[in-house]
């Protein structure tokens, strides 16, 4: 099981570029995200379950072992978790 962020982009929000950390598992992915101060509500489970991070968010994210994707890398991956996941239920 992993973790991964896709790059950072300007959304034109008032915290400067983000990305997104996903995970293989949901609840691989609130652990990670805990464990890098994130916060348990700030998680959004619709659709793709993610966090937003912000560019300081992402350098803990891969200092801590996230695995930087390309954004279509990103989107693969992110079909793939779907797949997955409604094969779960």
């Amino acid at each position: 099981m992993a973790v991964y962020v896709d790059n950072l982009r300007d959304y034109g929000w008032r915290h400067g570029p983000s990305c997104h950390l996903i995970g293989d598992s949901v609840e691989e992915l609130i652990e990670f995200a805990e464990s890098i101060g994130l916060k348990r509500e700030w998680f959004q489970p619709k659709s793709s379950p993610h966090f937003d991070l912000t560019a300081l968010g992402r350098e803990i994210a891969v200092a801590n072992g996230a695995i930087e994707l390309t954004q279509r890398s990103f989107v693969v991956k992110l079909r793939e978790i779907r797949i997955t996941r409604e094969s779960w239920t």
